[in-house]
C-alpha cells in the first residue's frame, strides 16, 4: 500500500549535522562542481551532438526532417523511461558507481555511432544510448540534494546545469564544425573522445557519497513512492513544466539548422554551429536564476523565465537574421533558468522519495524532448518555421500558465527526511 510523501519520513532526526554537508567555498564544493560540470558536459555533449547533423543525415540517408529527428527523439524517449528506475538502482548500489558506469559506457556507444553503416543501425545505437545515459541525470540531482547544504544547493544545481549547457553547446559545435570539413562521422567520433575524457575527470574528482545509505531495490515500494508523488499539490505541475520546457527548447534547436541552411540564409554547417554557441548563455542563466530563486523564492522567478522564452519565440518568426539570433538567445536564457529552478524545486519537494521525484521529473522532461522534438518535424514539413514557432509558442504559454498557478501551491511543512537534511525549511 503506497504512502504519501510526508508519511515516509521517520520521526527520529538524522544522525549528522549541517557541518557534514558540502558548502559553498570549500574544497569539497569545488571538487564536486568540477566533477558534475564534467558530467553534465559529457552527458549532454554525447546526447545532443547529432542535432546539428540532422540535415546531413537527411542528405546521407535520404530521410525526412521528422525521420532524421529520431536520432535524438529515440534516445531521449528511452532515456525518459530508463530514468524512472535509475534512481531506484542507485538506492541499491550507490550513486557514484552508477554515474561513472553511465558516462563511460555512453562515450563508447557514441563512438560506435560514428561507425554504423545504415540508418537503422545508427538508430539502434542511439536507442541504446538512451539506456546508458539514464544513470547520470537523475542520480546527479539526488547526489546533490544528499550531499550539499541547503544554502548551497541552488548554486550547486545551477553549476551542474551550466556544465550541461557547455556540453550541449560543445557537442553541437564540435560535431558541426568537424563535420563541415571531415564529414559527420568524424564529428561524432571527436565528441565521443571528449566525452570519455570528461567521464574520467568525473570519476577522479567526485567525492564519495557520505550520506548515502543503501537499501534493497523493492519494486512494490518503488512504485508506491511513485504513486505517492501524484498526491502532492505541486509535484505533478512541476513534472508537466519539465515536459514543456525541454519540449519547446529541443524543437527549436532541432529545426533551426534546416531553416538557416535553406534560402534566403544559406548558412554553412560551421556558421550554424557557431550560432549554437548561444547555448553558452545557459551557463550564466542557470546559475544566476537558480541563485536568484534561492533568494527571492522560486515562485517569484520561474514565471519570468517562461515569459522570456515566449518573447524569444516571437522574435524567431521575424525574417532578419539578427532577430532570429536574439530570439534563440532569449529562449536559451529562459530555458536554462527555468530548468535550474524547477529541477531544484523537485529535489526539495520530493522529501524521502527525492530519488523517485527526480526520476519522474526527468521522465517528463525527456519525454517532452522525444514527443515534441519529433512532432515539430510534422509542423515544419507542413508549415515551415511558422508552424514550428506556433507549436512551440503554445507549449511555452502553457508553461507560463503553470508557473503562475504554482503561486497557489502551499509550501511544504518543515520536515527532516533521510538520507539528507535538505528538506529542512519550507519550500520558498
Amino acid at each position: 500500500m503506497s504512502t504519501s510523501l510526508s508519511e515516509q519520513a521517520p520521526a527520529k532526526p538524522v544522525a549528522w549535522s549541517d557541518e557534514d554537508l558540502i558548502r559553498h567555498g570549500t574544497p569539497a564544493f569545488r571538487h564536486t562542481n568540477l566533477a558534475l560540470f564534467a558530467a553534465g558536459f559529457a552527458t549532454f555533449g554525447l546526447l545532443y551532438c547529432v542535432q546539428p547533423l540532422m540535415p546531413q543525415f537527411s542528405q546521407h540517408y535520404g530521410v525526412s526532417a521528422a525521420t532524421s529527428a529520431l536520432s535524438l527523439s529515440l534516445t531521449t524517449g528511452v532515456l525518459a523511461f530508463a530514468m524512472l528506475f535509475a534512481g531506484g538502482v542507485s538506492d541499491a548500489v550507490g550513486r557514484k558507481s552508477v554515474m561513472v558506469a553511465s558516462l563511460l559506457s555512453s562515450a563508447v556507444l557514441v563512438l560506435l555511432t560514428a561507425l554504423m553503416p545504415t540508418w537503422y543501425a545508427l538508430l539502434t545505437i542511439r536507442t541504446l544510448l538512451g539506456l546508458t545515459l539514464s544513470g547520470l541525470p537523475a542520480v546527479a540531482m539526488t547526489y546533490l540534494t544528499e550531499e550539499m547544504h541547503v544554502e548551497s544547493i541552488g548554486l550547486g544545481m545551477g553549476l551542474y546545469i551550466s556544465g550541461s549547457a557547455v556540453g550541449g553547446m560543445s557537442g553541437r559545435l564540435i560535431a558541426g564544425v568537424v563535420a563541415d570539413y571531415f564529414g559527420w562521422r568524424a564529428g561524432v567520433g571527436v565528441v565521443s573522445v571528449v566525452g570519455l575524457i570528461s567521464g574520467l575527470i568525473f570519476w577522479q574528482a567526485l567525492p564519495p557519497s557520505r550520506h548515502f545509505r543503501p537499501r534493497p531495490l523493492e519494486w512494490r515500494a518503488l512504485f508506491g513512492r511513485f504513486a505517492g508523488m501524484f498526491r502532492d499539490a505541486g509535484l505533478p505541475w512541476l513534472f508537466a513544466e519539465g515536459f514543456l520546457l525541454l519540449g519547446a527548447f529541443v524543437t527549436v534547436y532541432n529545426y533551426l539548422g534546416y531553416r538557416l541552411q535553406a534560402p534566403p540564409y544559406n548558412l554553412s554547417q560551421t556558421v550554424v554551429g557557431l550560432i549554437f554557441g548561444i547555448y553558452l548563455v545557459g551557463t550564466f542563466s542557470s546559475a544566476w536564476m537558480g541563485h536568484l530563486a534561492g533568494q527571492l523564492g522560486r515562485r517569484k522567478v520561474l514565471w519570468t523565465a517562461l515569459a522570456l522564452m515566449l518573447f524569444g519565440v516571437g522574435c524567431t518568426m521575424m525574417a532578419p537574421l539578427w532577430f532570429i539570433v536574439l530570439g534563440i538567445t532569449a529562449i536559451t536564457f529562459g530555458f536554462f533558468g527555468g530548468h535550474s529552478i524547477v529541477s531544484s524545486w523537485v529535489g526539495r519537494r520530493g522529501g524521502a522519495a527525492k530519488a523517485q521525484a527526480s526520476s519522474m521529473y526527468l521522465f517528463s522532461y525527456y519525454m517532452g524532448s522525444s514527443v515534441a522534438g519529433a512532432s515539430g518535424g510534422l509542423f515544419y514539413a507542413d508549415h515551415g518555421w511558422t508552424g514550428v514557432a506556433l507549436f512551440v509558442g503554445v507549449m511555452v504559454l502553457a508553461g507560463l500558465l503553470i508557473a503562475l498557478w504554482l503561486y497557489r501551491v502551499k509550501p511544504l511543512p518543515q520536515l527532516i527526511t533521510p538520507p539528507t537534511p535538505m528538506s529542512k525549511g519550507a519550500m520558498p
